[in-house]
């Protein structure tokens, strides 16, 4: 859990600097929070391992078919106004919580836009790859501002 809290400090630090805040749907879809909660518990009854993957898929930035039933909930109440990558801060988020209890442990400065286009190659000059040794990945995490603590979190099983 200590180690959760410090990659949410790391993020809200991030999160500053992107412009994104809490509160960022209170006008267009206020209930935004509420139906991807809802949602997450559905998956996370059926598969509380997920919460691992899920976090780490938020540090990716990534759109898994997980998330596909909870921005169909959040489509079906604020269609066309939270973006996949503002679900997935949530999803993670909550997924997190939920195993400890039904309260969030953290607000999510919301505001990412979703990428217009996606280019495979970005994951090979960005993402360290599955055969880097510690040395390397140290290295790799530094380059992104991310420290040894980042990494433990973000590499978590």
């Amino acid at each position: 859990m200590q180690l959760t809290i410090l990659f949410v400090c790391a993020v809200l630090n991030l999160a500053d600097a992107q412009g994104l805040k809490v509160g960022y749907y209170e006008k267009t879809c206020p209930s935004v929070e509420k139906i991807v909660k809802q949602a997450t518990a559905k998956f996370m009854s059926r598969a509380p391992t997920l919460a691992a993957p899920l976090l780490r898929m938020h540090f990716h930035d990534c759109f898994v078919r997980v998330i596909d039933g909870v921005k169909t909930a959040v489509e079906s109440k604020c269609p066309g106004v939270v973006s996949c990558a503002d679900i997935l801060a949530l999803v993670a988020r909550d997924a997190v919580s939920m195993l400890k209890g039904p309260v969030p442990y953290w607000k999510v400065p919301l505001g990412r836009r979703d990428g217009r286009v996606s280019i495979m190659q970005d994951t090979f000059t960005n993402l360290p790859p599955p055969f880097f040794n510690i040395s390397q990945l140290k290295s790799s995490f530094a380059s992104k501002g991310l420290n040894v603590k980042d990494l433990v979190v973000l590499s978590g099983t």
